[in-house]
């Protein structure tokens, strides 16, 4: 399996000279990042165009889950940074994802993925917010077909969820997968991870990987060795 660009690494800080320090040292080794709300909120919309600038794939996960005017206009903001994909949530209905959809039109490298349900929730979870009728799986699958009938590129799913949707819903959609640890590693917040050759096996067509690379005393080895465990 050619996983070139396939491995998302999230650039989880809070600053954005480590962020920098991380790319810099994992060089040609990675091609694709993922930038979400904290990094985003520390560095500014710069970085995701810088690093688009330089030819790196950028993961833009805003979660955007607001009213479909404001969503549109994110969405029209993160492909003219160059992002080349952008997250909304499913939860907000068919208007926010067809509003997501429709704005990304303008932009042809730029894919709208949907957030199904977050790798941290539980049943139990979902139960809190009224989601009482179907298990956290059901609901994912929900999800997943509102959204590819929205006309959403691919979804956004835990590695145990991917086999599921790849069944239901063919060989098109992009399912990314984030809580991808190695085996043995921590879960690092994620309620439903799986290792990297778990999710790929299952369907997945991109996995974002976190600490296992970011925090490891060598990333470029790390990465390496998620690369040949696949």
């Amino acid at each position: 399996m050619n996983t070139e660009n396939r491995i998302i690494v999230a650039l989880d800080f809070d600053d954005h000279a480590a962020a920098e320090t991380l790319v810099a040292r994992l060089g040609d080794t990675c091609g694709h990042y993922k930038v979400g709300l904290e990094l985003l909120t520390s560095a500014g919309p710069g970085l995701v165009r810088d690093l688009a600038a330089r030819g790196y794939e950028v993961f833009l996960d805003l979660k955007l889950f607001e009213i479909p005017h404001s969503v549109a206009g994110a969405v029209r903001v993160a492909g003219t940074l160059g992002a080349s994909m952008v997250t909304v949530h499913a939860m907000g209905g068919t208007g926010i994802l067809t509003a997501a959809v429709e704005a990304a039109r303008e932009f042809p490298g730029l894919k709208v993925l949907a957030l199904t349900v977050v790798t941290s929730m539980t049943a139990s979870d979902l139960a809190d917010v009224g989601v009482v009728a179907a298990s956290t799986d059901e609901q994912v699958l929900r999800l997943g077909r509102l959204a590819v009938a929205a006309g959403c590129d691919g979804l956004v799913a835990s590695p145990r969820e991917a086999g599921a949707l790849r069944a239901a819903l063919g060989p098109e959609p992009l399912i990314v997968t984030p809580g991808v640890t190695m085996p043995g590693g921590a879960g690092g917040g994620h309620a439903r991870g799986g290792t990297p050759g778990a999710a790929f096996g299952a369907g997945a067509s991109h996995i974002v990987v976190g600490r296992s690379v970011t925090r490891a005393a060598d990333p470029v080895a790390a990465l390496e060795r998620i690369r040949a465990g696949l």
